[in-house]
């Protein structure tokens, strides 16, 4: 069966994450989205393992469901009409330790089958560093002596490093990273088998990297609050089960399907960049000026896209007929917005969301497979909107150093003054 999985989430128990990523919260929420299957998060953390062990039931193999199916829904009025959720066990570690002489601090997500794979887990980190103090703890722990803690502890388990291209905390980050994936997890790197990408990059950008061609390349929210749930998810075709989803990814042709990316230059480090400066800049104006910036000649924060170039061997993505698919879009609630001219969480932008909703039966659904004629019966200029969208007819400005970009489908000049009643519908 076809599903969709965000894979890599936060529960309420990390920082700076919302009170309302409880289990139902996120549930409720992936109905709204479309998702077939959300990854728990923080499973080291030991309030938020209680949480699971006391909510989540057994369901298909390696996955669980809520044990509670009376949930409350993600909004008022709203009803969606979507598949109950699964959820699969995982967990981001922050691991920051001393490497040839250099610090390193690289996240990674483990994924496990059960209970007991978590608990043999948790007991081996337990004795390294403190699990209570965040979701996602911080270990002095090197990344190829956890791959070696899961692949003894959880058999059946697996490790996918993080967001491989944000500068601070990730695999090749341009501050304290590494250049080939064999310096980080050294003899045990066979045991890797997907990437995650991250939102700043997207599958053609890694394409370049002759070494990253065996490696399945996967997308994820990295969500802190349930509303953002399916910001990138991953797309399968394969019997609904733990285990069918890891030998997908081990090869995508026995069932990955590809992933739904931002489009990378709305990431947070898309560019290269001073935000305190309010310098954004590409790589070649970076190499110009040497790295620093031309207001406070502070070194700059190296983005994606010049961290990609420096590791690129290729000029042009190696693209094969047989390789997933790769889907950019913008969020419903950004399209809305952009076209009330108001922002994303204001009272008439979250009203058009639920009623769209509520007449398409999920996010996913309206922005990837209602036909276009059906959506402009309910408004021709959001039919106008997703149908640029989906043909990647859009206008671009990157992000940089921490701050998102912006992803348009229309010029200032070619939206009327108020769009407002061409997209306003009743609940």
């Amino acid at each position: 069966m076809k599903f969709k999985a965000d894979l890599h989430i936060h529960s309420p128990f990390s920082r700076a994450t919302s009170k309302k990523s409880t289990l139902a919260g996120l549930a409720a929420w992936a109905g709204v989205k479309g998702i077939d299957i959300v990854g728990t998060g923080d499973f080291t953390h030991p309030g938020w393992l209680k949480h699971l062990k006391e909510n989540l039931i057994p369901a298909e193999p390696g996955l669980f469901r809520l044990a509670d199916k009376n949930i409350a829904p993600a909004l008022p009025y709203l009803d969606p009409r979507g598949k109950p959720v699964r959820f699969l066990l995982t967990a981001e570690i922050s691991n920051i330790y001393k490497r040839h002489n250099k610090v390193r601090k690289v996240h990674n997500i483990l994924f496990a089958p059960d209970f007991k794979s978590v608990d043999r887990i948790r007991g081996r980190l337990n004795a390294i560093g403190n699990l209570e103090s965040d979701g996602r703890p911080i270990l002095g722990l090197d990344s190829r002596d956890l791959l070696e803690i899961m692949l003894e502890e959880a058999p059946d388990g697996f490790l996918v490093p993080a967001h491989i291209w944000t500068p601070w905390f990730s695999l090749f980050g341009s501050r304290s990273g590494f250049d080939r994936i064999e310096e980080c997890y050294g003899d045990l790197t066979s045991h890797i088998f997907a990437l995650e990408t991250g939102l700043s990059s997207d599958p053609a950008m890694n394409r370049t990297i002759s070494a990253l061609d065996r490696f399945t390349l996967i997308s994820n929210s990295d969500c802190h609050s349930p509303g953002k749930l399916g910001r990138e998810v991953n797309l399968f075709d394969t019997s609904l089960d733990y285990y069918a989803l890891r030998q997908a990814l081990e090869n995508p042709a026995k069932g990955f399907l590809g992933t739904v990316e931002f489009f990378p230059d709305e990431g947070k480090y898309h560019l290269d960049g001073h935000r305190k400066c309010e310098i954004c800049l590409t790589p070649t104006e970076t190499r110009k000026l040497s790295g620093l910036c031309p207001v406070c000649s502070r070194k700059l924060t190296i983005g994606v896209s010049h961290r990609i170039m420096d590791l690129a061997d290729r000029n042009q993505p190696l693209v094969r007929p047989d390789d997933p698919q790769a889907i950019s879009l913008i969020p419903l609630q950004e399209i809305i917005a952009g076209l009330m001219g108001r922002g994303v969480n204001t009272k008439g932008v979250m009203k058009n969301y639920q009623a769209l909703i509520q007449e398409f039966g999920s996010e996913f659904n309206l922005l990837l497979d209602a036909p276009i004629e059906n959506i402009k019966k309910t408004s021709p200029i959001l039919a106008e909107a997703i149908d640029r969208m989906r043909l990647g007819k859009v206008i671009r400005q990157g992000g940089f150093d921490g701050q998102f970009g912006t992803i348009s489908l229309f010029s200032e000049n070619e939206l009327p003054k108020s769009a407002k009643p061409a997209i306003d519908l009743s609940l």
